[in-house]
Formats: structure tokens, C-alpha cells, sequence
């Protein structure tokens, strides 16, 4: 039986999904990208999971998008290329900045093209001092995909951006730390320790408000004041309905830590 390309585990609520190509620096390919989609579905929809963790075996995070899985040129036509970027790329990304968990990024090497989208879509990312990023596009005489001129110029601004997109080098672990696209860079034998320290605060945390809380942060650089006044509103109620919050509130009046529930 072949090992399998993706390595789903989960414990104490947290659910840790690991690409396991290592001999292709994790290219991904269409039916991993699925399987990645459907996880993160299903993780937005169980309770028992209160945080993912996305990492890598090998010495590569993720090459971007395995070219040789997919299929066969052929004869295209106008609009086939833009359909197989929306169904593909872009939905992936958009699976792990839409669940509703929070997702960790565990950067264990090079995250290239759309393996560099798949990091910077997560909301927290942790590097090792071994990583790389790289907009690799520029090299091919390619346009950045996976949302990658979304995502860049609301992470580092547009001109930072427009470097790491133009001239494709690559960017160091602790550059990328300087420049914000990463929370925090650590040895590689304390990559794993570091996102489990993580992950286990986020999977005993208040998961309703986190996830509210995120879409939040998400949509409010494409929003105005007042859209986003009133969402903050709507979701400031919802989460005064759910058990974490008053529990949130007991603990604080009653001196004593707060137990939440995920609920």
C-alpha cells in the first residue's frame, strides 16, 4: 500500500493535515488539492476539531501546484485556462481563508508559487529558519495565481509585493519575519513543538469567537467603515449567544480560568 499524500491526524481537538511528497517538495496534486479542500470543509463543520495545522514532510513545504498530475494541453479555448484557476488555485485558497477554524501554517521548507499562497492564506504561520518563500510566477513568465496579488499587498503592501511577484527571488525565513508575512521563526527541530503549543491554545479557546473573529480580520480590508462596523456588531451579538462566552464572563467575575467548550 503507497503512503498516503496527505497525513491526517487528529488529537486533543486540533487537526493536523501533512503533505507527504517529499520527494516532489510536496507538489500538489489536483486530487490532493481536493482531498485538502474537502478536509478543511469538513473541519469547518465538526465540532470535535478547534484548530488546524498545515505542515509538510521532507525538506519542501509545498513546490505550488504539481504541473505534470494535471492534464494534457490539447487544443484550449478562450476561458479554459480562467475556469481551471477558479475551480482550482483559487478555490483551494479560498477553502483555507474561509474555514472556520483557525489554520496554522507550519513551514517546514521552501513554500513556492501556490505552496507560498497556501502559507500566507493561513492565519498564522510559523516558519523554520529553513523556509523560503518564493512567488516562483515571474521565473516561468507566469501571473501570480492562488490569490497571490490578493493576498501580498494586504499582508506587505503593494510595493513589497510587487518585488517578491517581479523578480521572483526567494525570501528567507527571517525576512519574511521582518516584513510580517510570518509570526515567527524557530529551529527546525522546534517547528513541530512551537505549532502544537500553538494549536492546543487555540483547540482550548473560545472556537466561536475566534472563527467570528476571523472573518472579521478577513473582510476588513475590502470593506468600508460602516460594512464593517456592522459586521463587527452581528457577530459581537452571535457570540454573546454561545456557551464560551458566558462562560468567558463567569470565569472573569468568579476570579478563576476560563473552561471553553468550543460551543
Amino acid at each position: 500500500m503507497s503512503a498516503p499524500e496527505v497525513i491526517r491526524v487528529s488529537e486533543r481537538g486540533v487537526l493536523w493535515l501533512t503533505l507527504n511528497r517529499p520527494d516532489v517538495m510536496n507538489a500538489l496534486t489536483r486530487d490532493q488539492r481536493e482531498h485538502l479542500i474537502a478536509l478543511l470543509s469538513e473541519a469547518s463543520a465538526d465540532p470535535a476539531v478547534r484548530a488546524v495545522v498545515i505542515t509538510a514532510t521532507g525538506k519542501g513545504f509545498c513546490a505550488g501546484a504539481d504541473l505534470r498530475s494535471g492534464p494534457a494541453a490539447g487544443d484550449r479555448i478562450a476561458g479554459d485556462v480562467a475556469r481551471l484557476i477558479r475551480e482550482g488555485a483559487q478555490r483551494f485558497i479560498a477553502a483555507v481563508l474561509d474555514c472556520e477554524k483557525p489554520v496554522i501554517a507550519a513551514v517546514n521548507g521552501t513554500a513556492a508559487g501556490l505552496g507560498a499562497q497556501l502559507a500566507l492564506a493561513c492565519d498564522l504561520v510559523i516558519a523554520s529558519e529553513e523556509a523560503r518563500f518564493i512567488e516562483v510566477f515571474a521565473r516561468r513568465g507566469l501571473v501570480p495565481d492562488g490569490g497571490g496579488a490578493y493576498l501580498l499587498p494586504r499582508l506587505i503592501g503593494p510595493r513589497r509585493a510587487k518585488e517578491l511577484m517581479f523578480f521572483g527571488d526567494a525570501l528567507s525565513a527571517q525576512e519574511a519575519e521582518r516584513w510580517g508575512l510570518v509570526n515567527r521563526v524557530v529551529p527546525p527541530a522546534e517547528l513541530a513543538k512551537t505549532a502544537r503549543a500553538w494549536a492546543d491554545r487555540l483547540a482550548t479557546g473560545p472556537t466561536r469567537s475566534i472563527s467570528l473573529t476571523k472573518q472579521l480580520v478577513n473582510a476588513s480590508l475590502d470593506t468600508d467603515r460602516a460594512t464593517a462596523f456592522a459586521a463587527e456588531a452581528t457577530a459581537v451579538e452571535i457570540a454573546m449567544t454561545t456557551h464560551d462566552a458566558t462562560e468567558g464572563v463567569a470565569a472573569f467575575r468568579e476570579r478563576r480560568p476560563a473552561r471553553y467548550e468550543g460551543r
